[in-house]
């Protein structure tokens, strides 16, 4: 009885921490450092780098970017332009 109450305890550990770690890849923003296929590394305003999954498909290394969990915001000038995918 002990194990399966240990195994159960094992999976909603390794499950919350699976959505803490989604919680803290939201709300990324800065600077384009790496893509490598779905995984882009966004560099913030302090130096931090955070690998987001997302499509980046019309994206490119130096873009200002803001990623909010589920789609990358471009960053174009004077004003915003979100873009699927970058």
């Amino acid at each position: 009885m002990k194990m399966k109450s240990l195994i159960a305890l094992l999976v909603i550990v390794v499950f919350t921490l699976g959505i803490v770690g989604m919680a803290f890849a939201a709300g990324v923003e800065g600077t384009v450092t790496k893509i490598d296929g779905k995984k882009v590394t966004i560099k913030d305003g302090s130096g931090k780098e955070t690998t987001v999954t997302a499509e980046a498909k019309d994206c490119k290394v130096g873009d200002k970017v803001k990623f909010d969990g589920s789609k990358l915001t471009k960053e174009g000038g004077a004003k915003k332009k979100q873009i699927e995918g970058c």
